[in-house]
């Protein structure tokens, strides 16, 4: 089962844009049958039927939007890439707006769907515009003009709710609601046309026009994301290979003192004359694998200066050189100097 649990998890990650598309498909789902679900109660108050209809057609969409960043886990590259010190690495906005773009494109399709089907559906905006109907067209327009506004205003906005509206000697309510589901749906279809052209635009045409800038946009996008994961990788293989010499080296020490008549609690007193284990038949190969980062301190070091000085985007020179809390020299190493020691016999 954890095999299976582990080639999910590597398909996941060896195919991460379609696993977010697929992602952005199920909010997107999940957004109309939360609509369908959700039980929708107008106020039918003149003056909170407008607030209530507005945070019903903007609250969701926005909580959608920021969940869909915050399921993208190139949120946290794109940061990390913006707030990063330069150092030897210059940042290129065109990269980062490109990065941005790609996941807000993602996250609005929960958006767009929510609203679509908010203005489809009719309610909200019934909810929203019961009290701009125009009666004098719609109704019985020689009463209208005899009403006080506020008296007209409360007779309509209670259009939203059969239960408690007596206005039909002004207006019919079926006629009223039939009037604003129509444009309501009129600007539903008209909005997923709207997106789904601009969606075309973005998607199609716009790298035709900008396929220099495009390519270079999405190659360094793909760098950056591939260089995360290949450092994550090596620090991962580093800590196992740390994590296992270290325990290897207590469980010798620990044998040895045994060997010796000693406790366990006098093996930090240990005499320094004491003779070191012989290492294991595999620590060789893990020592290897810690590249020569064999302390804390190292450790620490490395990562604040691959945090603060990253290696500069060019191949084929030699590495600089890794000093204090940052990488040190811009050019070759300086040449090592040789020393040859003589031994005579007596």
């Amino acid at each position: 089962t954890m095999d299976k649990f582990r080639m999910i998890f590597q398909f996941l990650q060896s195919n991460q844009e379609s696993f977010m598309n697929g992602i952005c498909g199920i909010m997107a789902l999940a957004s109309a049958q939360m609509y369908s679900a959700f039980d929708f109660n107008c106020p039918c108050l003149p003056g909170y039927n407008a607030a209530y209809s507005a945070g019903i057609l903007l609250a969701p969409p926005l909580v959608l939007f920021l969940l869909g960043l915050v399921m993208n886990n190139n949120v946290s590259m794109l940061a990390e890439e913006w707030k990063r010190p330069l150092g030897r690495r210059a940042k290129d906005p065109a990269v980062l707006r490109y990065m941005f773009c790609s996941m807000a494109q993602r996250a609005l399709i929960a958006p767009v769907v929510w609203v679509a089907v908010t203005l489809l559906d009719g309610k909200c905006f019934l909810c929203a515009f019961c009290t701009a109907v125009p009666v004098t067209a719609l109704g019985n327009g020689s009463l209208a003009p005899g009403l006080p506004a506020p008296e007209l205003a409360r007779l309509l906005a209670r259009v939203p709710c059969p239960e408690i509206y007596d206005g039909d000697w002004l207006l019919a309510r079926e006629v009223a609601v039939r009037y604003l589901r129509c444009i309501s749906q009129a600007l539903g279809w008209s909005f997923v046309l709207l997106t789904t052209l601009l969606a075309f635009v973005v998607r199609s045409v716009r790298p035709c026009f900008t396929q220099v800038a495009f390519l270079k946009s999405k190659y360094w996008s793909h760098y950056i994301d591939i260089e995360r994961k290949l450092f994550d990788e090596t620090c991962t293989e580093h800590a196992k290979a740390f994590a296992k010499v270290c325990i290897q080296q207590f469980f010798e020490a620990m044998n040895h003192d045994l060997e010796l008549g000693h406790t366990h609690g006098t093996l930090a007193t240990a005499p320094a004359s004491a003779a070191a284990p012989t290492p294991p038949d595999g620590a060789e190969e893990e020592r290897e694998k810690l590249r020569g980062i064999t302390d804390q301190g190292t450790m620490n070091r490395l990562l604040t200066s691959w945090h603060k000085c990253k290696p500069p985007l060019q191949l084929g020179r030699e590495e600089p050189l890794l000093m204090g809390n940052g990488w040190a020299g811009g050019g070759p190493r300086p040449p090592r100097k040789e020393v040859a020691t003589y031994f005579s016999k007596v």
